[in-house]
């Protein structure tokens, strides 16, 4: 299997994206609290460029007695890929749209070696 040199450790800010190509195909490496992931930079909806998007945490709404809205919160354990065409919303971890996991970016495998960082095509 072939590999992208990406960058070396420490190039890209936590929570900031680095693009590559292989051939036609941009992939996004977004780093994320001493992690790497890698997904392909176009949406499953209508091809938008997904990796460019916003990097948050899942809202979540706090709920009190009877149901009654109390505000909502953000879930910082999971954080999520937006993308920027239309909202579209996929986990950071796996890649999987939030709500139908038959959705999903295409996921790269991320290699480190030493001090640099590759990504498998």
């Amino acid at each position: 299997m072939a590999e992208i040199h990406v960058c070396k450790k420490g190039e890209i800010a936590d929570g900031g994206t680095r693009l590559v190509k292989s051939g036609p195909v941009e992939i996004g490496v977004i780093f994320h609290k001493g992690a790497y992931y890698a997904y392909r930079n176009q949406c499953p909806h209508q091809g938008g460029p997904a990796c460019e998007g916003l990097k948050m945490p899942q809202v979540v709404e706090k709920l009190g007695e009877k149901g009654i809205l109390l505000g909502q919160d953000f879930d910082e354990s999971d954080m999520h890929i937006v993308c920027p065409w239309h909202g579209w919303e996929f986990h950071l971890k796996d890649g999987c749209h939030v709500i139908d996991n038959r959705h999903k970016l295409k996921k790269y495998d991320v290699i480190e070696r030493g001090d640099e960082i590759y990504v498998a095509v």
